[in-house]
């Protein structure tokens, strides 16, 4: 039996960047071995470790496309939708769909980080 999920590993171009984005979005630390740069962790926030791997020639998914599809993306629970909309914009994402104004029972925005990996913030 699996004891617990260890991490979520995302492709990127630019692993060290891509972890910066996801610890000033989540108040976590950006842990790189000097032995590997090439694989970048995020941890010390709630939740499980974020990890990052370089990958020559990323290509990021397309939103809503699926010439090149989201695979995976990631959910956060949030209080202030709003204000966390703000801050995240601010750290360099990318509102992708407003779906609480499409959608009257719908409590999420969807955004790109840096990298093009789609995640939610989702009212709590």
């Amino acid at each position: 039996m699996i004891r617990k999920l260890q991490a979520v590993a995302l492709d990127c171009a630019d692993p060290v960047s891509l972890a910066e984005f996801y610890a000033g979005l989540l108040g976590g630390r950006v842990v790189v071995d000097p032995d590997d740069p090439e694989w970048v962790v995020v941890d010390g926030f709630e939740g499980t470790p974020l990890a990052f791997q370089r990958v020559d020639g990323h290509r990021p998914p397309e939103w809503p496309g699926r010439q090149r599809p989201q695979q995976i993306h990631l959910d956060f629970d949030v209080d202030d939708l709003d204000g966390e909309e703000e801050r995240a914009l601010a750290l360099g994402a990318t509102l992708l769909e407003r779906t609480d104004q499409l959608r009257a029972d719908a409590n999420w925005r969807v955004y790109a980080d840096p990298a093009g990996h789609p995640f939610c913030l989702c009212l709590h």
